[in-house]
Order: structure tokens, then sequence, then C-alpha cells
């Protein structure tokens, strides 16, 4: 009984034996083919230094020196620049130190001078009623309207910038004549522009002359007979007045038919009970439909500039 009861056991062991025998066989295997292909690496690499000592090649086999100190960076190279401060020599140097000061007024007053001895203002003016006039808060960009007045101005003052350049800036620029004869050459087209914005169209005297007489009374002087016996000072602010008081002017009547529009829907809405609706939601695209039909952008820009060129 006990010989038939441990046979099963002895031979379930020596199969267990077995099979963790044969499982270790790969795994033996498996090293012995590791070491065989380092060997043969080793012996290859063993070969090719040697062959590569004997020709001469560059091959780094000592470590390289190394360090652990960092380049000192260079100084940087800043230029050298000398403002000198002195008394002047004689008239001319003095000339031109104020010459060179009235150039840099001028250039720091440029925007100021296109704005407000130009057509620009204006035309500015104008663009941004007619946005208000049809209820537009973002369309178009204020950035939009300033260069649309901007290229305007170009075209309205061409000539004028024409005739300051060949009488001006050009013979300046060729030695021909001073800072002094260059500043009263660019100053007449402008004088002459300006005063013919004022200049009365009708019989009677409009705004633009009645501007001119206030300031002339306000300085002191007395009545003008020309453009000749009015002063810059004088023409400049009864130009921008002038230019103020015709862009109001142009401005209510282009709000005069959107202000209707406007009325009419109030009225219809209020006729419905719709008290809380805001007019100007619904009456907006009728104002657009509106300028759209007439093709305002085109009748607006040709009236402003024939406002100008007459």
């Amino acid at each position: 009984m006990q010989g038939t009861g441990n046979s099963p056991t002895k031979l379930a062991r020596e199969q267990g034996t077995e099979t963790m025998s044969n499982e270790r066989l790969p795994t033996k295997l498996l090293r012995t083919k590791k070491a065989f292909l380092f060997f043969i690496f080793y012996f290859l690499f063993v070969v090719l230094s040697a062959q590569a000592q004997e020709q001469g090649s560059p091959f780094p086999f000592n470590p390289a020196d190394g360090t652990t100190e960092l380049p000192t960076p260079s100084p940087p190279i800043i230029p050298f620049i000398d403002l000198t401060v002195r008394n002047p020599t004689d008239g001319q140097e003095v000339a031109f130190s104020l010459q060179l000061l009235l150039l840099l007024t001028v250039l720091s007053l440029a925007p100021s001078i296109i704005i407000l001895m130009t057509s620009f203002l204006r035309v500015s003016i104008v663009l941004d009623f007619i946005k208000r006039a049809l209820s537009l808060q973002q369309v178009p960009p204020n950035q939009v309207i300033m260069g649309v007045s901007l290229f305007l101005t170009v075209l309205i003052m061409w000539n004028t910038f024409s005739s300051i350049y060949d009488r001006a800036l050009q013979p300046l620029s060729a030695g021909e004549i001073n800072v002094a004869t260059a500043y009263r050459e660019a100053e007449a087209p402008l004088r002459t522009f300006m005063f013919n914005q004022m200049r009365s169209r009708t019989r009677g005297i409009n705004s633009g002359e009645q501007n001119i007489l206030l300031f002339m009374r306000m300085r002191g002087l007395p009545q003008p007979n020309s453009l000749a016996d009015i002063p810059t000072y004088v023409l400049i602010p009864a130009f921008i007045l002038n230019e103020l008081t015709i862009a109001f002017k142009i401005g209510i009547m282009l709000f005069i038919p959107f202000i209707v529009i406007d009325m009419v829907v109030a009225s219809a809405l209020m006729s419905m009970g719709m008290i809380m609706l805001p007019p100007v939601m619904i009456s907006m695209p009728f104002k657009l439909i509106l300028f759209i039909l007439i093709d305002g952008w085109t009748l607006l820009t040709e009236q402003l500039v024939r406002s100008f060129i007459f």
C-alpha cells in the first residue's frame, strides 16, 4: 500500500524536475549566445583599433581634456555718441541752430497742420455724422473713416501740395532759396486755399468772412481789403471755425431724412404697443436700405469734393 501510494508522488516530482530543467535550457542557451556575440564584437573592435593605429587614423582613443571653466564674454560694443554744447562762433551757426529748432517744431506740429489747415477737418466730421445718422456704432471703424478722410484730403489738396513742392521744397533742396523764402512760398498756396473756402459765393457776407472780421477786431487790426491784409495767425482760426460751421450744416442736412425714418418707426411701435422695443433696432435696416438704394457713399463723396472745388 505504501509502495503503491508513493509511486505517483515520485512520478510527479520527477516530471516537475524535468519541466524545470526544460525551462532553464532556453535561458542558458540565450546567455551563451550573448556571451559569444560579445566576444565576437570585442575581438572585431580590438582588430579594427589596431589597424587604425597602424594607419595613423585621428580616431580619439584617449579621452579629451575637459574643463569646467566658463568662457569669458567679450565686452559689448557701444557706439560713441558725442553731443557737445558750445557757444556759436559766428552768426551762421546761430542761424543753423534756429533753423534746426524750427524744423523740429514743424515736424511735431505736422499732424495738427494736416488736420486744421486742409480739407481733412470737414471731411472727417461729415463722415462721422453720416455714421451716427445711420445708427452705426462700430461699422465702419474710426480707422477706416480717418483713412478715407486722409485720401480724400490728398485728392482735394493735390494742386495745393503740388504748388508747395514746386515753389518751396524743390528749390530749397536744390539750394536755390533759403529757408525763409521757402516758408513764404509754402505759405502762399495754403493761404489761398483757406481764403477761397471762406470767400462769399453769393452776394453779402458769409460766415467765413464774418470770422475773419471777428478775429481782426479781436486783434485790433483794421478791416482788410484783400488777402494780403489778413495775417496768417488770423486766417487759420477763421478757417477752422468756417470748416466746423460748414461741416455741421452738412451734418444737419444728412440727419433730416434718417430722423424722419426714426420718427415713423417709433410711432408705428407705439401704436402697436411695443413700448419696450428700441426703435433704433427696427429703423436701422430701413436706413441702410435707403442709403444703399440712393448710392449714398458716391453721392456723399461727390458733394464733399465739390464743396471744395468750385
